[in-house]
């Protein structure tokens, strides 16, 4: 954290010295104000996971071993558990709920990066448990899951630009992950990865930024308020199912992608 907020302030003087002003301040502290709610459900709800993680390891199905290339190879793992996650936080409605606030800022900036929902370990850990029962150490999922978010947090601003070609078409670069943070028709539902683009290459959500990116959702939250930010989804998803005709029909609520209403399934309100 404190290497992050070195960065901010580097990121937030340069900008303003070249006259782009990166940062809004009351966009910065919805920002911070949700990482705050964050680290709270963190603290009290990461303890229960570190501790099934140990259960289940201890009841794995196979042996990995120890050392760099398993080191490696759990990394490699994780960014692909990570790219599904991503993808599924975008295509199913209470997933997208946890992950929305991340994208509800209207600026791309270090802050964002940290704008994380107070609900999104919740739903993260629906898809990483069987890491350890696959063989995957719990204290080397942990260091190499540290390294995947340090690497995801440089991944979010306008100062770097385009990089080497080859660098662009191996990793997600800042250019990449503009354009996921896009509400532009082009950018929606694209560029899901945290290190690696080529998952996104593979299974075909890959675009170039090249258009400027309009930052923020479809439908902008328009707050600042820090619980409104964090739960306004929740809320409507919440009276919807009430309000909806039958079980069934709130259920896929639930499981259908964001906007998606029984009489018009196809269509998108929110996304990005």
């Amino acid at each position: 954290m404190p290497v992050f907020a070195l960065l901010m302030l580097a990121e937030a003087i340069i900008t303003a010295v070249r006259g782009q002003e990166a940062y809004e301040w009351r966009d910065f502290g919805a920002s911070m104000s949700q990482l705050a709610m964050n680290i709270v459900i963190r603290f009290g709800f990461n303890a229960l996971i570190i501790g099934l993680h140990f259960y289940l390891y201890q009841h794995r199905f196979f042996e990995l071993g120890h050392g760099p290339l398993q080191w490696l190879f759990t990394l490699l793992v994780l960014d692909f558990m990570f790219y599904w996650y991503h993808r599924a936080s975008h295509r199913i409605r209470f997933l997208w709920c946890a992950h929305v606030v991340h994208h509800s800022s209207e600026r791309m900036n270090f802050g964002t990066a940290l704008r994380q929902s107070p609900t999104g370990p919740l739903t993260r850990a629906l898809f990483y448990w069987p890491l350890p029962l696959l063989g995957f150490d719990p204290l080397v999922i942990a260091s190499a899951g540290a390294i995947a978010t340090i690497y995801g947090f440089w991944t979010h601003t306008e100062m770097v630009k385009k990089l080497w070609t080859p660098v662009e078409y191996l990793f997600v670069t800042p250019s990449h992950h503009r354009a996921h943070h896009g509400s532009n028709p082009e950018y929606i539902d694209k560029n899901y990865a945290n290190m690696l683009i080529v998952w996104d290459r593979l299974f075909g959500t890959f675009v170039e930024e090249k258009a400027a990116v309009q930052y923020g959702l479809i439908n902008n939250i328009g707050t600042y308020n820090p619980l409104r930010i964090a739960f306004n989804e929740w809320v409507k998803l919440f009276v919807s199912s009430v309000r909806a005709d039958s079980m069934v029909s709130a259920l896929m609520l639930w499981l259908h992608p964001p906007g998606w209403r029984q009489d018009k399934p196809i269509m998108k309100e929110a996304l990005k």
